[in-house]
């Protein structure tokens, strides 16, 4: 433990007595919310199944550090917002980093920035090949019973770079030197799937087919008969998607960039949206399909337009689908694909909230594995996110799923006073529960973490644990 200096400082309010701020000496520490998380990680085995995919080329005779405490380290640092390395040469004394790391709050530090800087340096490409089953793994073991059908959102962020990492390049579109990762995530339950780190300038779907591919294998070797569904955006909407699709029996929906041909065969829609606009003074959305084939296709494939005329205008957007109901129903395939902004809330909390930023390691395959040291720590926040919500009912007796427009607003407006963990982004999450001082006591025959009687948001705490408490053992193997 660190001991800090005798110091003393008497501040001149309130007028009746003294105010004075003086150091503790007991063991204390402000992330006392990451011990629910840890025990939901417990539960999982996730970081200790990350740690056993990575080797460990170290003399075992030296090594001070294991590899699932520095994973542990990083991940739960992560979720409390302390994204660099260099935090972890004050948090290697904190007692609540000690205990998700399995150490004894008074034992020996945790690792230093610049020992976690080489295990971050050590990773192997076959180690970045097994992380990745490991969150396939994670993924299907999720599910009590085989899913009949499964959909997943494809999507690429932007990654600014500001040093001379290995493959940052510059990429015209967004004007910056970059990386440029991509993300497989699941409209089911949340959870990031499959990922890869990649060089700033190529293509949005570049490697996507691949990544697809491989987890479509990986998922049908354990439920053959699940149908699946992917999603991805205009970037996505390119002829070797289409083809990977294709070959492996998955229904489909991009989006597709506009052209000449496009908007001359969807004119005529588009102007009947603006002619209903000005006669009734209310928005418009109108949808129609028709078969089209570019000039790069083998083949032609059905295209979804809508026609949306309002106060601020009209557009156009396209989107090309091989789903079944995409001939019958065009206006529901679209709003269908319209709900993969759900999936792109999970890349912005990875960018703005977990910062997946920090690739800020010389190597490439060191920022892959800082890229999954980051998917990791969403999918244990996820995993507890779903297992404690409790959203309220609807209002009316229309189920959530079939909301739209101003009432699915008035809904999820609603859930998040009335749930805010369930619906709770990682800031939330650490002002409501990781942020919490508490007072580590230790003795010879038990551990007690103390939390404050008085501290606002103790009952959301308490709701977490009760949680805990009723999760059944996982079957091993």
């Amino acid at each position: 433990m660190s001991i800090q200096p005798a110091w003393q400082q008497t501040l001149d309010f309130p007028a009746d007595r003294p105010l004075v701020i003086e150091p503790s000496t007991a063991l204390l520490s402000s992330d006392a919310g990451l011990l629910p998380i840890r025990q939901l990680d417990e539960h999982l085995g996730l970081t200790r199944q990350f740690a056993d995919a990575l080797d460990d080329a170290r003399d075992p005779g030296r090594i001070e550090h294991s590899l699932s405490e520095m994973v542990r380290s990083r991940v739960y640092g992560i979720l409390a917002a302390y994204e660099d390395q260099n935090d972890h040469d004050h948090l290697r004394h904190d007692p609540v980093f000690k205990l998700v790391a399995d150490r004894a709050p008074e034992g020996p530090e945790l690792a230093s920035q610049p020992t976690l800087s080489r295990f971050e340096n050590a990773v192997s490409i076959a180690s970045l090949k097994r992380l990745r089953d490991v969150l396939i793994d994670q993924f299907i073991a999720s599910f009590d019973q085989p899913p009949g059908c499964l959909t997943f959102d494809l999507d690429a962020v932007d990654d600014p770079a500001h040093g001379q990492q290995q493959l940052v390049l510059f990429h015209g579109y967004f004007d910056q030197y970059q990386y440029f990762p991509a993300f497989i995530t699941s409209a089911d339950n949340d959870q990031v799937v499959v990922l890869s780190l990649r060089p700033g300038a190529v293509h949005a779907a570049l490697g996507a087919d691949d990544d697809l591919e491989y987890l479509v294998r990986r998922l049908r070797q354990s439920w053959p008969d699940v149908r699946i569904h992917a999603r991805g955006d205009a970037g996505y909407g390119v002829p070797w998607m289409y083809d990977v699709c294709e070959r492996l029996g998955i229904d489909y929906t991009f989006g597709l960039a506009a052209n000449a041909v496009l908007q001359r065969q969807s004119a005529p829609l588009l102007e009947q949206a603006v002619a209903a606009f000005a006669a009734t003074g209310q928005p418009q959305r109108l949808f129609a399909g028709f078969e089209y084939q570019a000039g790069s296709w083998a083949a032609p494939r059905w295209v979804v337009v809508k026609a949306e005329a309002r106060e601020q205008g009209s557009n156009r957007r396209f989107i090309v689908s091989n789903r079944p109901g995409a001939r019958v129903v065009p206006a529901a395939t679209y709003d269908d694909y319209a709900l993969r902004g759900e999936s792109e809330n999970r890349n912005k909390e990875l960018k703005c909230d977990l910062a997946i930023d920090r690739t800020s390691d010389h190597r490439f395959v060191a920022n892959f594995f800082r890229l999954y040291l980051h998917a990791v720590a969403l999918n244990l926040l996820v995993r507890l996110r779903r297992g404690v919500a409790c959203p309220p009912p609807p209002l009316a007796e229309t189920p959530v799923e079939t909301l739209a427009g101003e009432a699915r607003r008035r809904y999820f407006g609603r859930r998040r006073q009335c749930d805010p963990l369930g619906e709770g982004q990682p800031c939330t999450w650490r002002l409501l529960l990781i942020k919490v001082a508490a007072e580590i006591r230790v003795s010879s025959r038990r551990i007690v973490v103390r939390l404050s009687s008085s501290w606002p948001y103790l009952g959301w705490y308490e709701h977490v644990c009760h949680f805990l408490a009723t999760l059944r053992p996982l079957p091993t193997g």
